[in-house]
């Protein structure tokens, strides 16, 4: 009898649906998944710049470098499939064939990947007002 309980309670528990993710907890797990990749992916100058409150386009968005054209092209695609696969929905991805500037908007994140030079010509993180206060900031 205290089998046939215990089996009808884990029964219960794969059937029950699991806790609903908050927009912010799926936010915060994009975000770290899109870093972590990043940093597999060996991107350089790696910084997010936390946009929730100030911008209503996303609530981060992270900027890269890679060394090469070549780089910064298999970093992009790479990072697009993995938020795919991971349930985040499709990505849209924007400048892959020149790849000297890669946008990819994954909604909540926006990732910008560039080629060193095209960086310090566009500089962004001057743009958005980033000095190096409280953006997270990583290297490969």
């Amino acid at each position: 009898m205290q089998q046939a309980q215990n089996l009808s309670a884990a029964a219960d528990a794969k059937t029950s649906p699991a806790p609903a993710m908050t927009a912010s907890d799926q936010s915060s797990e994009l975000h770290d998944l899109v870093m972590t990749q990043l940093d597999d992916d060996q991107a350089q100058e790696i910084v997010s710049i936390p946009l929730e409150g100030k911008s209503s386009i996303a609530d981060h968005m992270v900027i890269a470098s890679g060394r090469s054209t070549r780089q910064v092209a298999s970093i992009a695609q790479k990072l697009a499939e993995k938020i795919k696969q991971s349930g985040f929905g499709p990505v849209r991805v924007e400048g892959l064939p020149a790849a000297d500037w890669v946008l990819i908007d994954a909604g909540d994140v926006v990732v910008h990947l560039f080629r060193p030079e095209v960086r310090s010509f566009y500089n962004l993180e001057r743009m958005w007002g980033f000095e190096g206060g409280e953006a997270a900031v990583g290297t490969a």
